[in-house]
């Protein structure tokens, strides 16, 4: 391959999904997907992010996404879909939540592991019987890699891991999609832990230390613990929460600490 991604603190790629609540479509017509693509277009702009890949399907999205700055991901998604709901429901005439549970997320931390995503993202309308071609569906990015398209997505950094070369690289990327691949990599939605329960975890891990203690300790011994809590897989946002710790500071000591 012809580059590395870095680690994820550095990165920022995350693969996103979220679905109609109820399974309800969040697409009646081409309008409708007209309408989404209109408003992410205007989200990557104003957020400078870059797009590896999307596919729109009647009642889910997968976008595969990367931000510039921190918490980039959590403002993109707010002015995208409620902008887009509010839309949908006035033109449709009905009300209430039109995605379910908000969206969800993971971190991409290798270069395989974003390849198997785009491809299992583009793949999507074949294995839901929409298709029998990849080029076909409209309402993905793969096209964009196929025809070397100026649109949403940002080919040139998926493209470079197959060839430097475009015309091998397009040839590469279209046999690596021929592969079915069976796994699920749709993001099953997991059951939210209460505050309480988040708080009582964090206490066991910090031992006799009162969390809230942490802001006032020196900064090698807070970061350290803020460190560890990661490791044990709180995200930044429990962090916060629990010891009052900015979510800035314990990404920043998450990035020096691993360094």
């Amino acid at each position: 391959m012809a580059r590395r991604l870095r680690t994820f603190s550095e990165t920022g790629i995350y693969h996103i999904v979220f679905r109609g609540v109820n399974h309800c479509h969040l697409f009646e017509e081409d309008e409708d997907f007209a309408k989404f693509l209109d408003l992410f277009a205007k989200v990557k702009e104003d957020l400078s992010l870059e797009v590896f890949a999307y596919c729109l399907l009647d009642n889910h999205v997968h976008l595969l996404i990367k931000e510039q700055t921190l918490g980039d991901i959590i403002m993109a998604m707010r002015k995208l879909l409620t902008p887009y709901a509010c839309w949908f429901n006035q033109k449709y005439l009905r009300s209430g939540a039109l995605i379910a549970n908000r969206y969800r997320s993971e971190c991409v931390e290798s270069d395989e592991y974003l390849l198997t995503l785009v491809r299992y993202i583009h793949q999507n309308p074949l294995k839901a019987g929409i298709t029998k071609r990849l080029a076909s569906y409209r309402y993905s990015t793969y096209r964009d890699y196929a025809t070397g398209r100026q649109g949403l997505c940002d080919t040139d950094f998926v493209m470079s891991m197959f060839s430097d070369d475009q015309t091998q690289a397009v040839e590469l990327f279209a046999s690596f999609h021929a592969i079915t691949d069976d796994r699920d990599f749709s993001l099953p939605e997991k059951k939210q832990k209460s505050e309480s329960q988040i708080r009582q975890e964090i206490l066991a891990c910090l031992g006799d230390i009162n969390p809230s203690a942490l802001s006032g300790m020196p900064k090698a011994e807070r970061n350290a613990l803020l460190a560890t809590l990661r490791e044990q897989g709180f995200s930044i946002r429990q962090i916060e929460r629990v010891t009052g710790v900015p979510r800035g500071i314990v990404a920043r000591c998450q990035k020096a600490v691993g360094r």
